[in-house]
């Protein structure tokens, strides 16, 4: 498994991250066997929030079998990178989000019933998960002295969020928000449609990011890829899916070629892009991580990327 760097850090992650937000539909030795499955394909790097818990309808749900899950696999705490996200109410009972709230209580009551949750002392890493728009910058900037001052979280970052916002928060706070978690895939390429597109006036050309593709690059700032292997329609994943005949032939296609899996190939797709961008497979099924995983060792050609994203019925100015 090749490893990138964690924003500007300098601290080496895999580059393929296990997202267990789907892990609390598992039991203990499901769980185990999927974390060990993880850490055997080369991942150190685990992603969880503390809403996650869909099917225990709990908070903290997912993160609770994680942490049990790393310890029954015998993963050793420091060999592993854990990160966590907060800023969102929801309610399970409800299936609702309440608010997003960014108060001082809020976040540091939930890190807490994270890490216990976790079973660990800290968090390698915790992302704002989406912009409270009433938050106050001060009471945020003390929250995250408190938290690194306390040892409890190493590093911070945001999720779904654009350049002005992220330049909002990252002037108040003093530590560098070093990650941006974003929806990218191969049926999920608006950041690349608006640069393509540029100067046009047809739909792929409207901005919905903000820019924050080469913000990004020019900060150094990690995107962190969430549900890459979505298609964004009621069909679901878009591997193997016979909706999507066309992205699925040239995946075949690519995957006869560089020898992997039609999965390897769609990850591969995105850890090829310069942004160096990081995937994270939520999948609970450790025969297709596997494969997921592969896509690590693949450089796709210029014309072999392309070719994909006009596959996926992305079309080119």
């Amino acid at each position: 498994m090749k490893t990138q760097a964690f924003g500007t850090t300098g601290e080496p992650v895999s580059r393929i991250a296990l997202g267990v937000m789907r892990m609390d539909a598992l039991d203990d030795a499901q769980a185990a066997n999927m974390v060990g499955t993880a850490v055997e394909s080369g991942i150190d790097f685990f992603d969880t929030a503390d809403i996650y818990g869909f099917s225990a309808h709990r908070a903290h749900g997912s993160s609770a079998v994680f942490g049990k899950a790393w310890r029954a696999a015998g993963v050793a705490r420091d060999d592993i990178f854990i990160q966590t996200k907060f800023g969102i109410v929801y309610d399970h009972d409800r299936r609702d989000i309440q608010r997003y709230d960014f108060s001082a209580k809020q976040l540091l009551d939930s890190l807490d019933q994270e890490l216990q949750a976790l079973q660990t002392d800290h968090v390698d890493a915790v992302l704002l998960h989406r912009i409270d728009t009433l938050v106050e910058l001060d009471e945020l900037a003390q929250t995250f002295d408190r938290l690194l001052a306390s040892g409890k979280v190493r590093y911070f970052g945001v999720s779904n969020m654009g350049p002005w916002q992220i330049e909002m928060l990252q002037q108040a706070v003093g530590q560098k928000l070093q990650v941006n978690q974003l929806q990218f895939g191969l049926m999920h390429t608006q950041m690349i449609d608006a640069e393509i597109h540029m100067n046009m006036s047809d739909g792929p050309a409207a901005d919905r990011t903000g820019g924050v593709l080469p913000y990004s690059r020019l900060k150094n700032m990690t995107i962190q890829a969430w549900s890459p292997f979505q298609s964004g329609t009621e069909y679901g994943p878009f591997v193997d899916n016979p909706h999507f005949p066309e992205l699925n032939a040239a995946l075949a296609d690519k995957a006869s070629a560089y020898g992997v899996s039609k999965d390897a190939i769609a990850a591969a797709w995105i850890l090829r892009h310069p942004a160096n961008i990081q995937v994270v497979a939520g999948t609970m099924n450790p025969e297709r991580l596997e494969r997921i995983c592969a896509g690590t060792d693949i450089a796709l050609s210029r014309q072999d990327w392309w070719d994909l994203y006009r596959a996926a019925g992305n079309l080119m100015p």
